[in-house]
C-alpha cells in the first residue's frame, strides 16, 4: 500500500480522461437503464393489471427463483471475468484473456444445465409426494437458469471491454420489449397465465443470448483470434469460489424476502410486495449505471497504483449518484399511493413497504460503490464475509418480521440488512484502501 501511495503522485494525470470516460459511459448506461426500467416497469404494470395479483405473484415468485438459482449456477465467473479482463487487456496478456473468456463460458453453461436438471427432479418429486402448487410453472422457470447465467456472464464480459451498450441493451431493453410483444400478441386471442408468460420469457431469453454472443465475439481484441488460450485455473478459482459465496449471499439479500414471503404468506402477498420492491429500484438506478462503467476502472487504477485517481473517481461518482437518488426518493414518498395504484387498487396497501425499501436503497446509494471497490482490488474475501453475515441476518430478520408484520416486516428486514452491509463495507474500504466512498466524505 505504501508503494501505491508513493506512486500516486506520478499518475494523477490519468484522472481527467477517466472521469470523461466515466461520464460518457455512465450517461450511456443511464440512458439504457432508464429505458430498460421504463420498459420493464411498464410490462410489470401491464402484467399485474392483466392477470391479477395472484397470477402476478406466481410469475414474480417463479422468476425470482430462476434469478436466485442463476447466480450460484454461474460459479462466480461473471464478476471474475469483470475483474480479470481489464487486467489482461492492460497487460496485453492475450492468451489468458482468451482462456478466461472460453473457459468461463463453457463452465457456466455446464454448471447451469446441471442446476436445471437437479431442480426439475426436486420439483417432480415434490409434486408426486407433497401438495405443492404451481410446480409446472416453477419447472418452466428453472429452465431459464442456463440462459440467465450465460447472459449474466456475457454482460460482464462486455462491461470489461467497456462495451456498455452491448452489455446492457440485449437483456435490459430488447428482452422486455420482445417479451411484452409476445405476451400482448398472445393475450389478444388467448387467456394469459403466469405459465404462458414464463414460456415466452424463455424464448425471448434464448433469442437475445444468441444475438449478444454473436456481437460479443466481434468485440474482443483481434489479438486473441489466433493465439492458443492459456488457463490460470488456480488463480481464477481462487477468486471465483469466493465470489460464488459472495454472489449467493447477495442473492439472499436481494431475493430472500420474496422467496420467504411466498413460502410463508402465499403468492398473492408476493405480488403485492414485488410491485413495491420493483418500484424502489428506481432509487438506485444511477448507482447501477455508474457502477457498470466504474467497476473495471477501479481495477485498472488499482493495478496502476493511482490511488489519487481512484479517490477522485469514487468521490465524483457518489456525488453524481446520491443527489438525483435523493430527489427520486422524495418524489416517490410523496406520490406513493398513485404510483402503486398503477398496478391495481390492491397494491396500494404496500405503501409503507415501499417507503421502507426506498430508505434502504437511499443508504445503499449514499455508501458509494463499496462492494465493487473491494472486489475489483483483491479484497473479495473480506467482502464475502460481510455480505455472508448480512445475508444470515437478513434471513433471521425476515423470519421474525414476516411472522410479526407480514410484508412490511420483510421490507424492514431487507432495508436494515442493506444498511448494515453497506456501512460495514464502507469501513473495510477505508481500512484496506484508504478510500472514502460515501456521500458524506465526498461532501467534506
Amino acid at each position: 500500500m505504501n508503494e501505491n501511495k508513493n506512486s500516486q503522485q506520478m499518475a494523477p494525470e490519468t484522472t481527467p480522461p477517466l472521469l470523461t470516460i466515466l461520464a460518457r459511459g455512465a450517461t450511456t448506461a443511464l440512458a439504457v437503464q432508464i429505458l430498460s426500467t421504463i420498459c420493464d416497469y411498464g410490462f410489470q404494470v401491464f402484467l399485474a393489471r392483466t392477470i391479477g395479483v395472484t397470477e402476478y405473484g406466481v410469475y414474480d415468485y417463479a422468476t425470482t427463483l430462476a434469478i436466485f438459482l442463476a447466480f450460484p449456477a454461474s460459479l462466480g465467473f461473471p464478476t471474475t471475468v469483470l475483474r480479470f479482463i481489464p487486467e489482461y487487456i492492460t497487460k496485453q496478456d492475450w492468451a489468458h484473456l482468451r482462456g478466461i473468456i472460453l473457459g468461463s463460458w463453457l463452465l457456466t453453461l455446464a454448471a447451469s444445465f446441471v442446476v436445471s436438471c437437479l431442480c426439475t427432479g426436486v420439483l417432480l418429486w415434490l409434486e408426486a409426494h407433497l401438495p405443492v402448487k404451481n410446480t409446472a410453472t416453477l419447472t418452466v422457470s428453472v429452465w431459464g437458469v442456463p440462459l440467465l447465467a450465460i447472459i449474466g456472464l456475457q454482460q460482464q464480459m462486455a462491461r470489461g471491454l467497456h462495451k456498455m451498450v452491448l452489455a446492457f441493451t440485449p437483456y435490459l431493453i430488447v428482452y422486455p420489449i420482445l417479451l411484452m410483444a409476445m405476451v400482448v400478441f398472445w393475450s389478444m386471442s388467448h387467456s394469459l397465465t403466469a405459465y404462458n408468460v414464463l414460456l415466452f420469457s424463455i424464448l425471448s431469453l434464448l433469442i437475445i443470448t444468441v444475438g449478444q454472443l454473436i456481437l460479443l465475439r466481434q468485440s474482443f481484441p483481434i489479438q486473441i483470434n489466433h493465439i492458443r488460450p492459456s488457463y490460470a485455473l488456480g488463480e481464477w478459482w481462487k477468486v471465483a469460489l469466493v465470489l460464488i459465496f459472495l454472489n449467493g449471499s447477495n442473492m439472499i439479500l436481494n431475493q430472500a424476502d420474496t422467496l420467504m414471503i411466498g413460502s410463508m404468506l402465499g403468492v398473492k402477498a408476493v405480488g403485492v410486495y414485488g410491485a413495491a420492491f420493483k418500484t424502489s429500484l428506481w432509487v438506485n438506478l444511477l448507482l447501477t449505471s455508474i457502477n457498470s462503467i466504474a467497476a473495471p476502472m477501479f481495477a485498472s487504477l488499482y493495478v496502476k497504483g493511482d490511488m489519487v485517481g481512484l479517490q477522485k473517481l469514487v468521490s465524483t461518482s457518489v456525488k453524481w449518484m446520491f443527489f438525483p437518488a435523493l430527489a427520486v426518493s422524495l418524489a416517490m414518498i410523496i406520490f406513493v399511493e398513485p404510483i402503486l395504484r398503477m398496478f391495481g387498487e390492491e397494491f396500494v396497501s404496500a405503501k409503507f413497504v415501499l417507503i421502507a425499501l426506498i430508505l434502504g436503497q437511499l443508504v445503499n446509494v449514499g455508501a458509494g460503490s463499496v462492494g465493487y471497490l473491494l472486489q475489483m482490488t483483491g479484497h473479495q474475501n473480506q467482502c464475502a464475509v460481510v455480505v455472508g453475515i448480512s445475508a444470515l441476518v437478513n434471513i433471521v430478520l425476515n423470519l421474525i418480521g414476516i411472522r410479526a408484520l407480514g410484508i412490511l416486516g420483510a421490507a424492514l428486514a431487507t432495508a436494515f440488512s442493506m444498511m448494515l452491509w453497506n456501512l460495514w463495507l464502507h469501513r473495510l474500504v477505508v481500512k484496506h484502501l484508504g478510500i472514502r466512498a460515501s456521500i458524506l466524505a465526498a461532501i467534506r
